[in-house]
């Protein structure tokens, strides 16, 4: 058998084969980087199938522009090869050219997006209420086992990070307020900074974040894997609707689940934060919760546990309407559980700030 050969004439910009050309002889094409190649000389080609005939026209002209080459000395069946791959060889071939986006095409783009996820948001709130009115008028339809599990799912299982995580963020900050506070003889302040930062911003904050990224990103995911699969087809075939057996039980859920864990969240912070005083400031634990018993506003704890609800009802509509606008590829299925994650961030932080603005205007 003769293997696969290739050299490039200068003088006629024809690139002379010969042998056999499959799919494993692309070693030996030459460089033709800056060259044109004006015929494809085959005389001496003994064999040519699809892949030796794709490699050598893609040699030959790189990009979707150029002109075919000249096909000289080549047997009537390999030409007839040509012919099969001449239309498909310039395209997949050529790459396209690089194209640089403007700060306002950019801009432009995202806002686009923005409006459209607000839109879509509205549709589905609209939708998900005239349900609610339906359920209202028939207690009979409620889906209380799935709400049962999904209060398991969401709330159970997020307990261990949430206690870990405050837990830690409550020894950050007693550690950094408690190095400032020793230089003023302002130890036992330290107690009041910890329960003010952690009541009102960080626990709510901190769940909430969790949330989203834990249960709001599985809840996508769930409801759109259905829709790949088509279950969420058979379950409107049943006569049964997707919005009262997936969505309610799973928001409902969360409305209940979030204040809990924040609430949770507020006691392992402040353990965390007695835990460094005790060692830093030589703060004994009684005189902590003696302290707490004393500066403590049930204001300060009813602020961070009623940003909880608000927190859970958008985590909870962006998930569930994410996961039902997944298109049938499992590609789209990531694609809606990464935005779900954003789109969660996003809303938990403008909700804070608009939160942040109404306290301080109302002077809470």
């Amino acid at each position: 058998m003769t293997e696969a050969r290739a050299h490039f004439d200068e003088a006629l910009g024809a690139l002379v084969v010969s042998g056999i050309w499959h799919a494993d002889a692309a070693s030996a094409l030459p460089k033709l980087a800056g060259k044109t190649v004006r015929i494809l000389d085959g005389a001496g080609v003994t064999q040519l199938d699809t892949n030796g005939a794709w490699l050598l026209l893609a040699a030959a002209r790189p990009q979707a522009g150029d002109p075919m080459p000249e096909l000289r000395g080549f047997q009537p069946q390999h030409l007839a090869m040509f012919k099969l791959v001449a239309p498909h060889s310039a395209a997949t071939a050529a790459e396209p050219e690089p194209r640089s986006e403007g700060v306002l095409e950019f801009t432009g783009r995202g806002s686009i997006a923005a409006w459209g996820h607000l839109v879509g948001l509205l549709d589905f709130v609209g939708r998900l209420s005239i349900e609610l009115l339906t359920l209202m008028g028939n207690p009979g339809r409620w889906r209380w086992r799935e709400f049962g599990a999904q209060v398991g799912t969401v709330f159970v299982g997020a307990i261990p990070i949430v206690v870990g995580m405050l837990f830690l963020l409550g020894v950050v900050f007693a550690y950094l307020l408690g190095d400032q506070a020793q230089q003023y003889g302002a130890n036992i302040f330290v107690v009041d900074g910890l329960l003010l930062a952690i009541l009102r911003e960080v626990s709510p904050i901190i769940v909430a974040v969790l949330v989203a990224g834990r249960t709001g990103a599985a809840i996508t995911a769930q409801i759109g894997t259905m829709k790949v699969t088509e279950e969420i087809d058979a379950i409107t075939t049943l006569g049964l609707s997707p919005l009262a057996v997936l969505v309610i039980p799973r928001i409902l859920a969360l409305l209940l689940a979030l204040p809990l864990l924040v609430f949770i969240g507020d006691i392992a912070g402040m353990a965390g934060g007695m835990l460094v005083t005790q060692q830093q400031l030589d703060i004994s634990y009684f005189m902590f919760m003696d302290r707490v018993a004393d500066v403590l506003d049930l204001k300060t704890l009813l602020v961070g546990l009623g940003k909880a609800p608000v927190f859970a009802i958008f985590i909870a509509l962006i998930a569930c309407r994410m996961g039902l606008s997944v298109t049938r590829d499992a590609r789209s299925v990531g694609a809606h559980t990464t935005s779900t994650v954003v789109q969660s961030l996003v809303a938990i932080i403008i909700l804070n700030a608009i939160f942040a603005i109404m306290f301080v205007k109302l002077g809470i």
